[in-house]
């Protein structure tokens, strides 16, 4: 099979869809991979590492027109949206219910479109959305402590504190592999943290492994409001696969926070959990709503695309490798996980989470 890897064109985003050791395993496995010129360099990978990994380097057309099997890193933008065919299958990040213009496009393209978001393994978990989500909850406990800080427009506060001065009030909303991310940087930076979770299980989960460095809170609504309230920082890390996130923190809400309280908001790809979130670039990352500052970069995880590259083909590789060998139809007949990534395919949506979303489109 023709497996593509082509650059991503989001602001401020340097990962790549694959590494040129996962290229060399598909080269390996019969496999002809086109790269398009230039698309490691900003994960740290030049395209002579692709060449001695056995890949050919090709223009942007190449890559997306020659390709039967394209794997990327962030969903296709509408610069790209004339690339998508019916004959291509797509592998990458989509976050579809939160984008109507990329669900109508691979609908009327009639693009087999798979999300590594909503691919579930045998155990119910996410385990391409896994590495990504820890990557970007540590960067969340780390954006929250960065906009603490004065010159960058918080309200002069080291998150941990010194002795003698208590140190930053740090909620997280939501348990996941995101927030409890989030919380265990910050715990390690010596931040008062506590953990919003609905789930009675996984509230067990991280009181046993946080123990007495965090306190574990059931989430409800009077929970989420008494805990808010005396916040510095709120990291909104909730996540309902492959749907739109729950506004949890409403615009009523900001009034009641502290004045110069940070806002970060990881669930910002499925639209985010709190009302007045709208999507960021590391280029212009924060803005203010009732004086509160919020921080809602969509891939977060860009920033250290050297690291999340990686991370993310250890976990993706498997999946590409059976899309390439078996073909998609043999691939996703046989294997309930890409079956749960699937979510759009021949002009049809197939994921209920993006049909929830968008219910005029899935009739």
């Amino acid at each position: 099979m023709r497996v593509g890897v082509v650059a991503e064109i989001k602001p401020a985003e340097r990962r790549v869809g694959l590494t040129p050791a996962g290229a060399a395993a598909l080269v390996a496995d019969g496999h002809d991979v086109l790269v398009q010129t230039g698309a490691g360099v900003g994960a740290g990978f030049g395209d002579e590492d692709y060449l001695r990994a056995g890949a050919r380097i090709v223009s942007v057309d190449q890559a997306w027109g020659d390709s039967e099997l394209l794997v990327k890193v962030k969903e296709p933008i509408a610069a790209e949206y004339g690339y998508l065919r019916s004959d291509l299958t797509l592998f990458t990040y989509l976050h579809l219910a939160a984008d109507r213009p990329l669900t109508e496009a691979l609908m009327a393209a009639k693009t087999t479109a798979i999300a590594y978001e909503t691919v579930r393994d045998e155990s119910g978990a996410l385990p391409l959305l896994a590495p990504m989500s820890e990557v970007a909850g540590r960067l969340a406990a780390q954006a929250a402590a960065h906009h603490l800080q004065h010159p960058f427009g918080g309200p002069g506060l080291l998150i941990g504190g010194v002795p003698g001065v208590p140190p930053a009030r740090v909620v997280v909303i939501g348990g996941g592999v995101v927030g409890t991310q989030a919380a265990l940087v910050a715990v390690g930076m010596q931040a008062d943290v506590t953990i919003l979770d609905s789930s009675p299980r996984r509230l067990r989960q991280l009181d046993e492994f946080f123990g007495p460095r965090a306190q574990v809170v059931m989430s409800d609504p009077l929970a989420l409001e008494e805990a808010i309230v005396d916040a510095d920082v709120l990291i909104g890390a909730v996540l309902v696969p492959g749907a739109a996130a729950p506004k949890l923190v409403r615009a009523d809400h900001l009034p009641s926070l502290k004045p110069a309280a940070v806002l970060v908001d990881v669930a910002i790809d499925q639209g985010g959990c709190f009302e007045t979130s709208r999507p960021t670039t590391y280029l212009d990352p924060t803005y203010r709503v009732a004086g509160i500052l919020h921080y809602c970069v969509a891939n977060m995880p860009g920033a250290v695309p050297r690291t999340s590259t990686r991370a993310l083909t250890n976990a993706t590789l498997p999946y590409v490798r059976k899309l390439a060998g078996l073909g998609p139809d043999l691939a996703l007949a046989g294997d309930e996980a890409l079956q749960a990534g699937l979510n759009v395919r021949d002009g049809l949506v197939r994921h209920a989470g993006v049909a929830t979303a968008f219910p005029d489109l899935a009739s």
